[in-house]
């Protein structure tokens, strides 16, 4: 299994873009998923720059409705219709915001997704090519997560999960819902213990994050690979590194599991 990250906010080296967004390309057996687009054309042109053709996804997934999740719909290369798993909720979310440009851009997205791909709205949990699962809506059951973006539930905020040999490798969009709501729900869905965590884990000041539960619970599971990227700030990122020992990768940064 591979998987390249294509937007992040910060460039693993010089030769890639990033931006303030997520978006990673998965090769997982025989298929080619494409999960999450940021918020441009940056994906497009990390994966030319990586060697990827972006024609060759045999499916496309959304891990909620934020532009830097989606906006990069936008400019998409697809000749094709391809299928893209989504929450219902995608295509009706709003904010709640004066921001004449916002609403366009959502507009704008939800346009591009109802005349250019297949759309697969679920709310459950779809187990889309053998081993690999979109998560659908994810329970809340931790003690310390909020599982919303401030003051909205976030019920579209979902992620990927892949069953291995090795465990469940689950890829996150923001984590919304709370990442380690999203690992209760791989784990259930997969009936297999974490592997290997990765993406955004939404652990930002302004929210109150619940830090050190957090890090105590990836102390308990103990995946192999663990990388929190994009919505992490600085200073949790360091102490996370510090607790739990890794190397935080960024756009253009391959994995190989």
């Amino acid at each position: 299994m591979k998987i390249r990250l294509l937007t992040e906010n910060l460039a693993s080296d010089m030769v890639w873009l990033a931006e303030w967004g997520f978006s990673a390309w998965i090769e997982y057996n025989d298929k080619k998923v494409l999960f999450d687009t940021g918020y441009s054309d940056v994906y497009c042109r990390n994966a030319d720059h990586a060697g990827i053709n972006l024609e060759e996804a045999d499916f496309i997934a959304l891990s909620h409705f934020h532009r830097d999740h989606t906006r990069g719909l936008l400019f998409h290369p697809f000749q094709d219709k391809k299928k893209i798993l989504l929450h219902p909720r995608v295509m009706t979310a709003r904010y709640k915001s004066d921001d004449e440009q916002l609403h366009a851009d959502y507009a704008a997205i939800r346009k591009r997704l109802v005349d250019d791909f297949d759309l697969i709205k679920t709310s459950e949990a779809v187990e889309f090519t053998r081993g690999a699962f979109f998560l659908g809506e994810i329970p809340r059951v931790t003690a310390f997560e909020k599982g919303c973006f401030f003051d909205d539930p976030m019920e579209d905020d979902t992620a990927l999960a892949f069953k291995t040999e090795q465990g469940a490798v689950v890829v996150s969009g923001c984590s919304h819902s709370g990442i380690c709501n999203i690992c209760e729900a791989a784990k259930a869905i997969t009936g297999q213990a974490l592997y290997a965590v990765i993406g955004g884990f939404h652990l930002m000041h302004a929210e109150e994050p619940p830090v050190e539960e957090t890090i105590d619970y990836f102390r308990r599971e103990k995946p192999a690979h663990l990388f929190p990227v994009h919505c992490i700030d600085f200073d949790i990122q360091a102490k996370f590194q510090t607790a739990l020992g890794y190397d935080r990768p960024g756009a253009g940064s391959l994995i190989e599991l």
